[in-house]
């Protein structure tokens, strides 16, 4: 990578975190594109040269926040000795993002406002723009991929894991509402079981 390249770079990962840094503290709502590039010391006309806006900027945030979720739950995968089943292997994934969003509730916060099934799709289908990024599509066709048997209708089923997952842990995890999130997790756990029972076919199914 050249100088050119680095300097472009380097500026688009400042506007990247002095984003996140402002939403965090303000609010996407309330933090203005000139807000960014005053704080990161750039031009607001460079900042188009990223960005299409605010908003994208934003979108671009929630996919890499959660991209990383993702990649050090897989990390703590890997290191798991035990042989999981295929629900076994989804809710090892799921306890693992709980406890890292357990120890960064602004991270929660900013994701479970701006997540949407939109942006989580788009991330899957997103290309890293380097090495060093985390490919969604990879590890969701892996695990596709690894299910026992037929899996039916595999978005719906993804869809339905996050958005249950979204709406009842957010208030557990900052509130303790209506039980803290420990508490919780065994009556989430069995219905994720049960979503995943009803994507599966009936033999493989009795089996997990």
């Amino acid at each position: 990578m050249g100088k050119l390249d680095n300097n472009k770079k380097e500026k688009e990962e400042s506007l990247l975190k002095t984003a996140y840094h402002l939403f965090i503290k303000n609010g996407v709502s309330k933090t203005s594109v000139s807000d960014i590039t005053k704080k990161a010391g750039i031009a607001k006309g460079t900042f188009y040269l990223y960005f299409k806006d605010k908003y994208d900027l934003k979108n671009r945030l929630v996919s890499y926040h959660s991209s990383r979720l993702f990649e050090t739950a897989m990390e703590e995968l890997e290191l798991c000795k035990n042989e999981l089943t295929f629900s076994e292997t989804i809710i090892f994934l799921i306890d693992s993002i709980l406890s890292q969003l357990e120890k960064n509730k602004p991270l929660l916060v900013f994701i479970s406002k701006n997540l949407s099934w939109g942006i989580f799709k788009s991330s899957l289908s997103h290309t890293p723009s380097s090495t060093e990024e985390f490919n969604f599509m990879d590890i969701y066709q892996a695990m596709i991929k690894d299910a026992p048997g037929k899996l039916e209708d595999p978005e719906i089923m993804l869809f339905m894991i996050i958005e249950l997952v979204n709406s009842t842990c957010y208030s557990a995890i900052l509130h303790n509402d209506p039980v803290p999130l420990e508490l919780l997790k065994p009556h989430l756990y069995r219905t994720i079981n049960e979503i995943i029972s009803a994507h599966l076919s009936e033999d493989v199914a009795e089996e997990q």
